[in-house]
């Protein structure tokens, strides 16, 4: 089983991930050597699949970081372009919304092509190539949110999130991830 993540660079989607990744119920093996951290503030965790990365975002590369069992949670920015595609495969999928602006400031304050994990370089490029990318994969995100509507819920919190794909919430010490304090959206299809 796997749960399905994407996210504009920027839109904190991997703290989102975060939020759920340490649940007893997720296969976290795919942190091996992939946790990177940035000035205290960004914490990436776990395989990320695009293009130009370590691992491609297909189905066939899906389990090759992973040696352990539970859910496996799989990243990939531009899963935005494929929801259509991907909702076959009958897995949830969290998309996580933040606007284009707020994004971008983000991912250049976070590091931007400076942080070590994952490579950012190879496929987005530049700064003009990278604001362009985080636009069309909030366009996308959005509009597959408007035409799925009926699918598609908006978890509040990691609580609600991991009650939402009934897995256990993992022990954070307490630590609720409210969403909207974070300034994002996060949905949820299922």
């Amino acid at each position: 089983m796997y749960i399905l993540f994407t996210g504009a660079p920027g839109s904190r989607w991997s703290s989102v991930a975060e939020g759920i990744y340490r649940s007893p119920d997720i296969d976290q093996t795919d942190a091996d050597n992939r946790n990177t951290y940035r000035n205290g503030v960004v914490k990436h965790q776990g395989a990320y699949f695009d293009p130009g990365m370590e691992f491609e975002n297909e189905v066939t590369e899906w389990d090759k970081p992973f040696s352990g069992s539970g859910k496996r949670i799989i990243k990939s920015h531009t899963f935005a372009h494929k929801l259509n595609k991907i909702k076959k495969f009958g897995y949830p999928i969290v998309m996580v919304y933040r606007n284009d602006i707020e994004c971008f400031k983000w991912w250049n304050d976070a590091g931007g092509f400076d942080i070590t994990y994952p490579n950012y370089k190879n496929f987005f490029q530049n700064q003009d190539i990278m604001w362009l990318n985080i636009q069309a994969e909030n366009r996308d995100i959005m509009r597959f949110v408007k035409d799925n509507a009926e699918k598609v819920i908006s978890p509040v919190d990691n609580v609600d999130l991991c009650r939402a794909l009934e897995i256990t919430f993992p022990d954070t010490k307490g630590k609720i991830q409210n969403y909207s304090q974070k300034d994002i959206k996060v949905y949820l299809y299922k």
